[in-house]
């Protein structure tokens, strides 16, 4: 059965480009989730992964929220990739059972590819900044109308 995809990447950059927009506005996690169609609690998740990586700030308490950090405009995909993922593999890589030839042969061949694809994505990734995406999908006029 296959696993479900993993939508951390596409949530991140959802709630940096919506905090983007707004970067002197602090936006609780419930109003982030509501815009991503998601929960809170995987929201925070997801925004806990962009603080560490220095994206974003929070402010606890019932007047706190998240804001953008002042670069954000400037951050690649590929940043926000590596602050989500990390050093996962792409392909989802299992252990091969050491006692099968099979496994132990082709658990390195996979290994490198899985190095190429995640090399070609993040290439790729870094092609596009979360300001690029901001102005693409003017994303100010739509957040202050859902208000």
């Amino acid at each position: 059965m296959p696993h479900p995809t993993n939508t951390q990447f596409a949530l991140a950059v959802h709630m940096l480009t919506l905090l983007s927009a707004e970067p002197d506005a602090m936006h609780s996690s419930k109003v982030l989730a509501a815009s991503a169609g998601s929960n809170p609690v995987h929201v925070r998740r997801v925004l806990g992964r962009l603080r560490r990586a220095g994206l974003v700030r929070s402010r606890p308490g019932p007047r706190g929220g998240w804001l953008v950090d002042g670069t954000a405009c400037d951050t690649t995909l590929a940043e926000v990739w590596d602050a989500v993922h990390g050093e996962e593999p792409v392909l989802g890589l299992h252990s091969a059972n050491p006692n099968c030839v099979v496994g132990q042969r082709i658990q390195g061949a996979l290994v490198e590819l899985d190095r190429r694809a995640a090399h070609a994505l993040t290439a790729e990734l870094a092609q596009t900044t979360l300001g690029e995406l901001v102005r693409s999908t003017d994303a100010a006029p739509a957040i202050s109308a859902a208000r």
